[in-house]
């Protein structure tokens, strides 16, 4: 099975490509950092991400997440996101780089977890805030060019994704793999 990484900013619409990836029978799994954050805030943490730990819950996730096997057998399979996203995200928020993430960047490395070319979702022109997003758009280029940047470091291929229509950029997608 392939495995696919989607990354960009904040905002940009990875989840909607990836839930409409879902809807065209693709394997698909959600953003780490999401789950990490809604399963804090509904304990009563507002604010999980600016403990140094939050890193090593959502490399935790990440891990699980590429070590259960599919649902079904696919070809393909859709990751909003994945452990070089979350280095990029320590370094934005000016956590160490802790030996849980360094250990699993190793491992996916090491065993070629992840496709080498990363499909990066270009911003839309705005980030609207969330519970889980709290980023306005100007500070969303900033995080955006540093993925970019941790991305190329790593040695990953940067695929662009342009902004505009959920069909089109879907449509790109499947056609980069060979799906469409």
């Amino acid at each position: 099975m392939k495995r696919y990484i989607l990354t960009g900013t904040p905002g940009s619409g990875k989840t909607t490509i990836l839930h409409r990836l879902a809807a065209l029978g693709h394997a698909t799994v959600e953003e780490a950092a999401t789950a990490v954050i809604a399963a804090e805030q509904a304990r009563g943490e507002a604010e999980p991400w600016t403990r140094p730990s939050f890193i090593d819950q959502v490399v935790a996730v990440q891990r699980q997440a590429t070590l259960a096997p599919a649902a079904a057998r696919r070809e393909w399979r859709f990751f909003d996101r994945s452990p070089i996203c979350t280095y990029a995200l320590s370094t934005f928020v000016g956590h160490p780089i802790s030996p849980a993430l360094s250990a699993e960047i190793d491992r996916i490395t090491r065993e070629r977890v992840y496709e080498r070319e990363v499909f990066f979702v270009r911003n839309l022109g705005f980030c609207e805030p969330t519970a889980a997003r709290r980023i306005g758009f100007e500070e969303s280029l900033v995080f955006e060019r540093l993925h970019e940047e941790t991305y190329r470091t790593f040695g990953y291929r940067i695929v662009d994704v342009p902004a505009g229509p959920v069909a089109g950029r879907v449509a790109a997608i499947e056609a980069a793999v060979g799906a469409g």
